[in-house]
């Protein structure tokens, strides 16, 4: 097939599985499955990717679903993690959550835009592959993982070092809202604790108060904000305090311990070190200990897995080669340039790139402003457009992997 008959191919079957892929969403949004709760809805990507007439469809231990179509030497990976956020205050919803709903536009209900609307539209990128044939030198892979909203890029963590896969190239279908994504500011998360010396409230002079130590290192931290570095493309690095904890042997005595939680997001060039170290200047405090803190988390299959809560900054040059595959992707599929840009939020890109050095772009269904926020909801139009992308895209890599 000539490459204009593979794009008039593609996107014809795109068109054709519109209401199979919203369907197929719409099925999974009816599933509630928040982090480590995941086993319904996985159940449920599988028979979907088994109807789709994937090669191989398997459960790795942490529970992530992992649908294999061909078996070349040059592996593709479409990611989308299929746990969500909790709903909020019910009241803030003008439909049910979980209705699934569809009418003529929007798929309706949490999960929709983050991120299930991706695993969705990669299964009907599967089944259009099945039907034109996946090219001889592609593995292509669509990833539904799990526990991403707990902890970003544990999943990949245990995709990589314990199940042994490690693609060539990986898609993230977080949203974008049709844009070409290529980076994101990395994040991690401290703890700033003080210890004090208790005495009697009567007479807080005998005592030493860790809230007040807290407070004026509060105040330090305030202004370490303004001091962080920036990058014309990520933005500007920021720090926060986002709780502040102290005990103290009653509420009649000065107290002896107080705690300050610090979400940290990390500009291009700021690394886990440097972080920690200007926190500890900036404190200037013998007393003060600052620790990175580690998450653990129990899977819906049994299995306890965790990792530092630091997130690597990832940033792909705009020439690097799977950007510009993107780019091409998208103009021959919508004769018109692309937005290439980055996520205000994290995502499991700080494993697979971040971490693993795993080339990855960007570009899934749904505006990311909708991601944990009351009255989700996904453009269908948006469904179709990303299941056409992911196909064209594994056929593209193919073809450029022969020239080169």
């Amino acid at each position: 097939m000539d490459k204009l008959s593979l794009i008039r191919k593609i996107k014809e079957l795109s068109e054709q599985y519109r209401d199979y892929t919203a369907q197929n969403l719409s099925r999974l949004v009816k599933i509630k499955s928040l982090s480590g709760e995941e086993k319904q809805v996985q159940q449920e990507v599988m028979r979907q990717m088994q109807q789709a007439g994937f090669d191989e469809v398997k459960m790795d231990e942490l529970g992530n679903v992992l649908g294999r179509i061909g078996s070349g030497p040059l592996i593709l990976a479409i990611d989308g993690h299929v746990d969500t956020v909790d709903v909020g205050n019910p009241d803030n919803w003008t439909f049910d959550p979980f209705s699934g709903e569809i009418d003529n536009e929007f798929v309706y209900g949490r999960g929709s835009v983050d991120q299930k609307g991706g695993i969705a539209s990669t299964i009907t990128a599967g089944r259009i592959l099945k039907e034109i044939g996946v090219p001889p030198e592609v593995t292509f892979y669509a990833v539904s993982s799990v526990m991403e909203e707990d902890c970003d890029g544990l999943c990949w963590k245990y995709i990589i070092e314990e199940s042994g896969l490690k693609p060539h190239f990986v898609i993230s279908t977080e949203p974008t809202n049709l844009n070409i994504y290529r980076g994101q500011r990395g994040r991690m998360e401290m703890h700033v604790s003080f210890k004090g010396i208790s005495s009697h409230g009567s007479a807080p002079e005998r005592g030493k108060n860790a809230i007040y130590m807290a407070s004026r290192a509060a105040l330090e931290i305030e202004k370490l904000h303004e001091k962080l570095a920036d990058d014309p493309f990520l933005g500007k690095g920021s720090i926060t305090i986002s709780e502040f904890v102290s005990g103290s042997p009653s509420l009649c005595a000065v107290a002896d311990f107080a705690r300050l939680h610090l979400d940290r997001r990390l500009t291009w060039g700021e690394t886990m070190e440097s972080a920690v170290k200007e926190v500890q200047d900036a404190i200037s405090n013998p007393d003060a200990k600052v620790d990175v803190l580690y998450y653990e988390g129990k899977a819906f299959t049994g299995l306890s897995y965790g990792m530092e809560k630091y997130y690597p900054t990832w940033k792909i040059d705009e020439k690097a080669p799977v950007i510009q595959r993107g780019v091409a992707t998208f103009m021959e599929l919508f004769r018109m340039d692309p937005v290439v840009d980055k996520w205000t939020f994290s995502t499991n890109g700080v494993t697979i790139n971040g971490i693993h050095g795993i080339p990855i772009l960007g570009f899934g269904p749904g505006n990311e402003v909708l991601a944990h926020a009351p009255d989700e909801k996904v453009p269908i139009t948006h469904l179709v457009a990303a299941s056409a992308f992911y196909a064209l895209f594994t056929h593209n890599i193919a073809a450029e992997e022969k020239t080169e």
